[in-house]
């Protein structure tokens, strides 16, 4: 068996790369992983208190570790943090692999996350703070992504399905 995802979803928080990972997983009989998670599982702390204790570079530093190991080791779906694609490394990582970049524009964004404070990068003006970061990032996800699936006004269902169809993959 790979060891190798069968899908890497990249884009930024609240886009579903989680809720649509999940989806993606059962439906292909896979595992499904979240290097979000495996950062939390194994610093003991949430992302915010890693972000506002220790620095952004701090945590930029055990995400890029996190994206290397699951990038080497899980046969599944993976879903990346919003900000792994920052990283030149983790980019060229990325390369071999199947990317899909889940986009979604600012109103999007509101409706889904209410841009709350528990968002350490956007805790002041969320919805200007949302664009600025978008506007760094954007061209990174496209940059690293096979495929670009929107997912304003889809359900997470039909997001995972043109997922499966943009990367001719078929249900388990």
């Amino acid at each position: 068996m790979s060891t190798s995802p069968l899908v890497v979803l990249v884009g930024p928080m609240g886009s579903g790369k989680s809720t649509v990972g999940a989806l993606l997983a059962e439906r292909l009989g896979a595992p499904y992983r979240d290097t979000d998670a495996d950062i939390v599982a194994a610093d003991g702390r949430p992302i915010s208190d890693i972000f506002i204790e220790d620095g952004e570079p701090h945590f930029r530093a055990l995400e890029r570790d996190a994206v290397r190991r699951a990038l080497a080791e899980h046969p599944g779906v993976l879903a990346l943090g919003g900000g792994a694609i920052l990283d030149a490394d983790t980019r060229a990582l990325l390369a071999p692999h199947p990317v899909v970049y889940l986009s979604m524009d600012v109103e999007e964004a509101v409706r889904r996350v209410g841009l709350n404070t528990a968002r350490p990068l956007l805790a002041v003006n969320p919805r200007r703070q949302w664009r600025e970061l978008m506007d760094a990032r954007r061209h990174l996800y496209t940059e690293v992504a096979r495929v670009v699936v929107a997912t304003d006004e889809r359900t997470p269902e039909e997001v995972a399905q043109a997922v499966l169809d943009a990367l001719e993959l078929k249900d388990a």
